[in-house]
């Protein structure tokens, strides 16, 4: 879903108060987490997610790989936080058009 920049602020609003729904630690990016986004990105829509990662390149590789399976939208990332969008079926956040 293409997204514009009034629409991509107005999500980084709603996104600022969201705790991680879903973590990657140590043991990296399973397809377990992989299921975890995909049910929260269906429940919520909006979704924040906590990586920690050794060195940046691997944090954005797996950055690449979340949204590339999830096919959802990069809202924003900040140090080891993530956040994304995907519409689901029947919409529960309002987006300004």
């Amino acid at each position: 879903m293409k997204l514009s920049n009034s629409q991509i602020r107005h999500l980084k609003g709603l996104a600022h108060d969201l705790k991680s729904v879903v973590m990657i630690g140590d043991k990296g990016f399973t397809p377990s987490v992989m299921e975890e986004i995909n049910i929260a990105l269906g429940a919520h829509e909006l979704v924040k997610i906590n990586i920690r990662a050794d060195n940046k390149e691997e944090k954005n590789k797996i950055i690449e790989k979340i949204i590339n399976k999830s096919q959802s939208t990069k809202i924003q990332t900040i140090g080891g936080k993530l956040v994304i969008f995907k519409r689901s079926k029947e919409a529960k956040i309002a987006i300004p058009k």
